[in-house]
């Protein structure tokens, strides 16, 4: 059974820095091709954040929301089977509950609905 669990999820003050996990379990990353963030405010839709997709095991491509370039890095540690995502300057618009989704598609997608499999999220909340 694929599973996918967040951690790293917090308070933390505006301009502060949290890094979350994406782990697998069932399956290794190398399962799957593409790993995504996404998140959901209280009252919103849940949105796209960032994703990071993987061609063998070195060469990979990212991608970001408009609102995070330059703020939050994704990346993959193969030997961890764990995916992070590195925010860096969060506002308090970055609170949310954080998910992480895997598919085998071909591309990086921005859409919820291209993705597979999630995880039950983990949640941020950034004081101003």
């Amino acid at each position: 059974q694929v599973q996918l669990v967040e951690s790293g999820g917090g308070l933390v003050q505006a301009g502060g820095s949290l890094r979350l996990s994406c782990a697998a379990s069932g399956r290794t990353f190398s399962f799957y091709t593409v790993v995504g963030w996404f998140r959901q405010a209280p009252g919103k839709e849940r949105d796209f954040v960032a994703a990071i997709r993987w061609s063998g095991d070195s060469i990979y491509y990212a991608d970001y929301a408009d609102s995070v370039k330059g703020r939050f890095i994704i990346s993959r540690d193969n030997a961890k089977n764990t995916v992070y995502l590195q925010m860096n300057s969060l506002k308090p618009e970055d609170a949310a509950l954080y998910y992480c989704a895997a598919t085998k598609g071909a591309a990086i997608s921005a859409s919820e609905d291209d993705y597979d499999y999630w995880g039950q999220g983990t949640q941020v909340t950034v004081s101003s």
